[in-house]
């Protein structure tokens, strides 16, 4: 093999890396989201505590799990409470917001969006 294919090939190879690599970077960038939703072990009241918080003096936009609204349905404390700390966690965690809520919530990678119902995330 001479040296002017060699150096072709090893041109080539570069190049697809090189395109391999921004495809899976901008996978990842997409895949890498944060959520905060409910804790699936947590208690009724609890929960319904954290979400008093959070709609009220937390600051968080639950407007959408209102009565009519997108995310109204599933009509459950888990899924309206998943929301609201959502939105606490999207508005506040680059000022020192957490998810926590008394350990009621917690972070996942997975979209927790649903049919109209669409969860912010901001990086």
């Amino acid at each position: 093999m001479s040296n002017s294919l060699r150096r072709n090939l090893f041109v080539l190879l570069l190049g697809i890396l090189s395109v391999s690599l921004k495809s899976v970077n901008a996978r990842e960038d997409a895949e890498m989201g944060e959520w905060c939703i409910a804790d699936e072990q947590t208690g009724d009241e609890e929960l319904q505590i954290a979400l008093d918080w959070a709609c009220g003096r937390g600051g968080a936009d639950c407007s959408k799990i209102q009565r009519n609204k997108e995310c109204f349905l599933p009509d459950t404390l888990k899924d309206h409470a998943s929301y609201a700390f959502n939105s606490y966690y999207q508005k506040y965690k680059h000022k020192g917001g957490t998810c926590y809520f008394n350990s009621a919530a917690l972070v996942t990678s997975l979209n927790p969006s649903h049919g109209r119902c669409k969860y912010e995330y901001f990086p």
